[in-house]
């Protein structure tokens, strides 16, 4: 791995020298979009809408639409709302990471530390294992400021980015507006159903099936095969009382 990021961690008054990398990749196929007549590779322009005519990229700026019409943008502009570029990762508050609602997650980064910087990160290391808390930060990677939580995993420390409570949407537009009555028997047939499936979180477990198939049928037909496709079995019709379907569940799990 390569790494992305050179920094340090601020843990109080200790600085601790460390490098970024990726700590995720795609699982998906890197699929071209080409011509059907030809297979040449499909490249996008930019065109004036307008005009229909390519513009070159000195000529392209950026606007913000307001009210009735484009704010536009320049240098000037963005570097007077650009962070200040430091390479300190300064930890703010120490929470538990419990608290943390998964849908605030985004993009994690693994960490590696300095030579010169190899106890403070054991320590550090040690201090979030033993807390059983993750760091709550800031830092500013591609000239952007980033909201981050600091955690173990593996022996490593983690850096994971999490979104600002702005970005994430209400959920009042979707939220049942009607109240729905649920039976004391359903709801305990539905807990019945909950224990039956329930288990240890195990990640390997789940594979990325749909991109390991679609490698089989590009193999496949490279060597002039014909791709095989599976065909949809009709599901058999259930009751329409949700009692009765918790219960078939039930004894088809059993």
């Amino acid at each position: 791995m390569r790494s992305i990021w050179k920094g340090a961690i601020g843990f109080g008054l200790v600085n601790i020298p460390v490098k970024l990398f990726s700590g995720v990749t795609s699982s998906n196929l890197d699929l071209d979009m080409l011509d059907e007549r030809d297979h040449s590779n499909i490249k996008f322009k930019r065109v004036n809408e307008k005009t229909h005519k390519e513009v070159p990229f000195e000529n392209i700026v950026k606007g913000y639409f307001l009210k009735d019409r484009y704010i536009i943008l320049d240098d000037h502009d963005f570097e007077e709302v650009k962070p200040e570029k430091t390479k300190i990762i300064e930890i703010e508050s120490f929470v538990d990471i419990r608290e943390i609602n998964a849908i605030y997650y985004e993009t994690s980064y693994y960490t590696q530390p300095e030579t010169q910087g190899k106890k403070a990160y054991a320590l550090l290391l040690q201090a979030l294992l033993k807390s059983k808390k993750a760091g709550v930060a800031r830092f500013v990677l591609r000239n952007q400021e980033h909201l981050c939580v600091i955690h173990p995993l593996d022996g490593i420390i983690v850096i994971t980015k999490v979104r600002f409570q702005e970005e994430i949407r209400s959920t009042k537009e979707v939220q049942m507006k009607e109240e729905i009555t649920i039976k004391p028997k359903e709801l305990q047939v539905g807990l019945a159903l909950i224990k039956e499936y329930s288990g240890s979180f195990n990640i390997a477990a789940f594979k990325n099936d749909y991109s390991k198939e679609l490698l089989k049928i590009i193999k496949s037909k490279a060597k002039g095969k014909r791709a095989t496709v599976k065909k949809i079995k009709p599901q058999k019709a259930v009751s329409d009382d949700l009692y009765e379907q918790l219960l078939q569940s039930l004894n088809k799990r059993a």
